[in-house]
């Protein structure tokens, strides 16, 4: 397994190898030891997935507050996505900053987001199942979000703001000065 650390070091591009033939292929695309070595060792207690049809699909900035914070284990099994995690953790030398990744069934990479980041992305094809692992369960009381072209943050999405398609909820979503007790950083 291929790993990379992104700008944002905390956040994590995961390679994992994929064997075809004739037949297809087989890929291990969670190991916990080989995960651990990379600096992804929380449990996680839930599975995802999402299908959006159309393309230009923005789901997020989505994240959710102790003790529900979620880290989650990105990947895509169909189409293809543009990943995004925002570091909102107060006093992170790397706070209000952004990281982008492209995840596609083709190019079979993962996106490691540690609790403490928004996370969100926009659909770059048709008919596109995301797939996530989360450090956590799901809590209705515990989720915020942040509108996703929020100025401040200056996030560089691959749809214009007329083409992007959302939820009612992640229309309203407050901006990023709305997070600024979320997280806080610890060393």
């Amino acid at each position: 397994m291929k790993v990379e650390r992104l700008s944002i070091p905390e956040v994590i591009l995961v390679m994992p190898p994929r064997f075809g033939d004739n037949r297809g292929f087989f890929s291990e695309t969670y190991n916990v030891e080989s995960m651990g070595e990379a600096g992804i060792d929380l449990p996680f207690v839930q599975d995802n997935q999402s299908l959006s049809r159309p393309k230009g699909v923005v789901r997020g900035l989505h994240c959710q507050l102790a003790p529900y914070e979620q880290g989650k284990l990105v990947r895509v099994t169909r189409g293809a996505i543009w990943d995004v995690a925002v570091d909102a953790r107060m006093g992170s030398p790397t706070y209000g900053k952004w990281v982008g990744a492209e995840l596609s069934a083709d190019n079979w990479s993962q996106l490691w987001i540690p609790p403490g980041f928004l996370h969100g992305f926009v659909t770059l094809e048709e008919n596109t199942e995301v797939q996530y692992k989360c450090t956590s369960l799901y809590s209705k009381a515990s989720e915020r979000a942040v509108i996703w072209n929020c100025p401040e943050l200056k996030i560089d999405w691959p749809v214009s703001e007329t083409d992007a398609i959302l939820s009612d909820k992640d229309k309203i979503a407050p901006h990023f000065a709305e997070s600024r007790s979320w997280f806080s950083y610890e060393k």
